[in-house]
């Protein structure tokens, strides 16, 4: 390995050690409670090192917050060759819930952790959330085309999705289901979103 090699793979370890950093100290101490400096405390580096991978916190988080979109949007990527349209989005349904389950760490970046959010200002640097919302809304475009959801808005129906995904999602999360008996947890949750399915297919 060459002398410039060598040189990009440490800016490449470098790099995935301060976000793996950033990302333990946002999931457990929360957003505004951590510092640049608490990050460069728990990777024994100067605070001016982090700066030379990234401009703020926000910026930090903004790659944090891609790079768990990216992790979702490769988990799902297997559902879009089913032919059909709204089995295609019941599966995508399936896979988001799979997803949060089995990694919560994304799903807390993603969209639990309270941050401030720039996407609308830092879209060329969110190309995966952007893509993920791009993919639900085409998504019921198809299925409109196929017959589905005649005179409604694919925006609409999109964020409608997303917010009963998400309230599924978030009291699986915070261990709201505790409500209920253990052992009917994961039927109550699967039957609710398969009542979902079959209104969102009647409107």
């Amino acid at each position: 390995m060459g002398v410039k090699e060598r040189k990009q793979r440490q800016k490449i370890e470098m790099k995935d050690l301060i976000l793996n950093a950033a990302h333990d100290l946002f999931l457990t101490k929360g957003f505004d409670q951590v510092s640049i400096r608490n990050i460069a405390d728990e990777i024994e580096y100067s605070p001016a090192t982090i700066y030379l991978y990234f401009k703020d916190k926000n910026d930090l988080f903004l790659a944090l917050h891609d790079m768990s979109f990216k992790a979702f949007n490769e988990y799902v990527a297997g559902i879009f060759t089913i032919k059909d349209p709204f089995k295609r989005l019941t599966a995508l349904g399936e896979k988001y819930i799979d997803f949060a389950v089995t990694h919560p760490q994304y799903y807390e970046m993603m969209f639990i952790i309270q941050a401030p959010m720039l996407c609308d200002a830092n879209k060329e640097q969110w190309p995966e959330g952007s893509r993920a919302l791009e993919a639900v809304e085409y998504l019921m475009g198809d299925c409109k085309k196929d017959g589905y959801f005649k005179g409604q808005d694919v925006k609409v129906l999109a964020f409608l999705a997303w917010s009963h995904m998400h309230g599924i999602c978030s009291l699986i999360l915070r261990d709201r289901l505790k409500i209920y008996e253990e052992k009917d947890r994961v039927s109550i949750r699967t039957k609710s979103f398969k009542i979902f399915m079959s209104m969102l297919s009647k409107l």
